[in-house]
């Protein structure tokens, strides 16, 4: 018999929400990728908190999200770090960095993984 934590039984759910939008950082006009929902802006890579499960847009908070740090995986390529300017909580996103429509700024990301997560 397994034994399952709880937080290993939670499923994430995921809903497709590929809209365009203004960035409220820097206000550059954000389109759509087409295959995913994107979540933050491909100009300064910052994010807003709406989000619970991704796409879902059920997060009340509504903060600016920063982006932090930036990871390499070598099977997801660069994963972006946040923390929540409103609430404090982090969160991790995939880059759209080979993305044909607007993709993330690779000076950024670059830029982004020389500085460390503190929590």
């Amino acid at each position: 018999m397994r034994c399952f934590s709880s937080k290993s039984m939670e499923v994430k759910r995921f809903s497709k929400n590929d809209s365009g939008f203004v960035c409220a950082h820097c206000g550059r006009s954000v389109l759509p990728l087409g295959y995913t929902s994107r979540d933050h802006c491909p100009f300064c890579l910052w994010s807003l908190h709406v989000d619970v499960n991704p796409g879902d847009r059920a997060n009340t908070c509504g903060g600016e999200m920063e982006p932090i740090s930036c990871l390499p995986d070598a099977k997801k390529g660069y994963i972006i770090v946040y923390r929540c300017t409103k609430c404090g909580e982090l969160h991790r996103n995939r880059a759209a960095h080979e993305a044909t429509v607007q993709p993330d700024s690779k000076r950024l990301l670059i830029a982004l993984t020389a500085r460390p997560i503190v929590d």
